[in-house]
C-alpha cells in the first residue's frame, strides 16, 4: 500500500504497477560462487550498502579452527581481502578498500565454514574472490557483481497519482 501527499493511501494493481516501474529503474546485483567442489553456480541478490557473505565451505564439514584461510581478490593490489590462521585474523597485508568490513564466523569454523562477510557493500566490490585453504591446497571462487537501487524523484511518482 502506498501513501499519498494528501494523506490517502492506495493500492495499485497491475496496471498500476507498470507505471511505476516505468518511473523507477532497478539493477541488480548477481552473486555466484563455486564452493565445495561444486560445478554449478548458485545466483544470489544482494544491493550496494547491504552485507553479503561469499561462501567457503569444506567439502566435508570438519573443525577448520585452526586452518588458515586467505581471502583475495586476485585484481588488487594487495589482493588480501581477509586472512585468518593461527586461531586470529591475520589483516597486517588487508587491502584498505577492505578495513573494518570483514568478518569470519568463529563458532562456524568447527562445522568448516570458512565464510567470509563483506559489510556494507560497495559497487567497487564487484569482482572475483579466491577463497584458498593453504592446509588442504583447496580453493573456490565468488564471482560478485553489484548493484544499486537508482531512483528518480519522488515528485515524479507522486505527480503520476
Amino acid at each position: 500500500m502506498l501513501h499519498l501527499k494528501d494523506g490517502l493511501s492506495f493500492k495499485p494493481g497491475l496496471s498500476d504497477l507498470g507505471a511505476l516501474a516505468s518511473h523507477y529503474t532497478v539493477v541488480f546485483l548477481l552473486l555466484t560462487h563455486t564452493c565445495g567442489g561444486q560445478s554449478d553456480p548458485q545466483p544470489m541478490v544482494a544491493m550496494a550498502g547491504d552485507d553479503v557473505i561469499l561462501p567457503c565451505h569444506l567439502e566435508t564439514a570438519a573443525d577448520a579452527s585452526d586452518m588458515t584461510v586467505a581471502w583475495t581478490r586476485p585484481d588488487l593490489s594487495p589482493k588480501f581481502v581477509h586472512v585468518r590462521r593461527d586461531r586470529m585474523d591475520f589483516l597486517i597485508n588487508q587491502n584498505p578498500l577492505y578495513q573494518g568490513r570483514t568478518s569470519v564466523f568463529n563458532s562456524k569454523l568447527k562445522r568448516g565454514d570458512l565464510s567470509v562477510k563483506l559489510y556494507r557493500v560497495k559497487l567497487s566490490d564487484g569482482g572475483t574472490y579466491s577463497c584458498f585453504i593453504p592446509d588442504l591446497d583447496k580453493e573456490s571462487t565468488v564471482q560478485l557483481v553489484v548493484g544499486q537501487w537508482i531512483l528518480r524523484s519522488l515528485d515524479l511518482f507522486n505527480a503520476a497519482f
